[in-house]
């Protein structure tokens, strides 16, 4: 399946989706969805239609009553039947995928335990593809976190399908291996009165770019998708996303923060909501924060609206980047609070409110432990001069 307007795209809308790697013409750098992007740093995953070299595995513990796990070929009618690929990258993926990890979960269920699946790798020297296809069924409710641990040179495509009624949290978490690349295409798709949440976290990895779309099949839909990243020196972090209102009544609100540290510490930010002429009654509003801990670091943030009809109920969005509050960290330093804690303080606070809607306790604890050892690594770039100073005067004084 192709579909490409005879002239370039004006709209989201018209943009190439094809299942076929080579419809895609070679990327160059100059398109508008891979400017930012270190093209060469994805190790061939922007080549044709390579062989996969390398390979990931999945692991999971005993799964709640309600809930599979197992694997489809590729000729099941549910794979590529969410997603079809929107980039040269994602189709590659689509044709490299053998197979696909399936999880099921039964219509009515309420799955009353997180469900973990871990995607692990071992080695990020050969390339690899994969393929996940999460099917909830009406009126179920779970809570599913996928995990991307160790080495790799991945690209990967997820479809979840929410049907009518039900309830998905979605966490997915890239925790990688420095040297681990990863291009993943998640797409939702959103049944009558169904309702996601995916929180995103990107903290490991020498590159990662992971694009979100969201569509609806019925009115009442609602996605909410968030995002924690924290990019070190030298890292390369890119979150794209796509939420299409397609249909009357449904609701979106997109909201990711962002911190970074560190010579070349990069990130990207691109989010883009289209509201199309038959979406009456649309409510959504998006917004990027993203907090500049030293010299060096580099955040690109874009939020888009695309809005074909005047009868919508709201729509708005917001972009934020900037340094430390000096005057917020004078604030806990007057009271006391050394300058290293009062930083550790103010980066906790600021991802917090995302952290904890995270509904799985052990993992906001353990993201939290993660994000102070990347403060503590990086705590002799934090501190600007006159706080510096201020901080060693009243350690003389004490």
């Amino acid at each position: 399946m192709t579909t490409q307007a005879s002239a370039p795209p004006s709209t989201k809308s018209q943009a190439l989706r094809s299942y076929d790697v080579a419809d895609f013409p070679a990327l160059t750098g100059l398109e508008e969805e891979w400017r930012f992007t270190p093209l060469k740093r994805l190790r061939g995953l922007t080549g044709a239609a390579p062989a996969a070299t390398g390979a990931v595995r999945h692991e999971y513990a005993d799964l709640p009553a309600g809930v599979t796990v197992g694997r489809i070929g590729r000729d099941d009618p549910r794979v590529g039947s969410v997603l079809t690929p929107v980039d040269r990258v994602s189709a590659l993926a689509y044709g490299g995928a053998g197979e696909a990890l399936l999880v099921e979960v039964a219509a009515d269920a309420v799955v009353d335990a997180p469900v973990t699946l871990r995607v692990v790798g071992d080695d990020a020297a050969g390339l690899a593809f994969g393929h996940t296809f999460v099917d909830v069924g009406r009126f179920a409710e779970v809570v599913l976190v996928l995990e991307h641990v160790g080495a790799a040179t991945l690209a990967d495509n997820v479809e979840v399908a929410v049907a009518d009624g039900a309830k998905l949290t979605l966490v997915t978490v890239a925790d990688w291996a420095a040297d681990a690349v990863q291009a993943q295409h998640l797409k939702v798709r959103l049944g009558r009165d169904a309702k996601v949440s995916h929180i995103q976290v990107s903290l490991g990895g020498d590159l990662v770019r992971q694009y979100t779309t969201v569509e609806y099949t019925g009115r009442g839909g609602e996605a909410e998708l968030h995002g924690v990243y924290f990019a070190d020196g030298g890292q390369h972090l890119e979150h794209r996303q796509l939420v299409d209102h397609n249909v009357p009544d449904c609701r979106s609100y997109v909201g990711y923060r962002g911190a970074l540290q560190g010579d070349e510490a990069h990130t990207v930010w691109v989010g883009d909501v289209l509201i199309r002429a038959e979406a009456t009654g649309t409510d959504t509003y998006e917004i990027n924060r993203n907090l500049l801990l030293s010299d060096g670091a580099r955040a690109d943030s874009v939020p888009n609206l695309e809005i074909e009809t005047g009868e919508i109920a709201g729509a708005g969005h917001a972009s934020a980047t900037g340094r430390f509050d000096d005057e917020q960290l004078f604030y806990l330093m007057a009271r006391g609070i050394p300058a290293d804690e009062a930083r550790r303080l103010v980066v906790r606070g600021f991802f917090a409110e995302v952290i904890n809607k995270i509904p799985v306790e052990s993992l906001r604890e353990r993201l939290g432990d993660a994000i102070e050892a990347r403060l503590a690594s990086g705590r002799s770039e934090l501190a600007s001069p006159a706080l510096a100073s201020e901080d060693a005067a009243a350690k003389a004084g004490s």
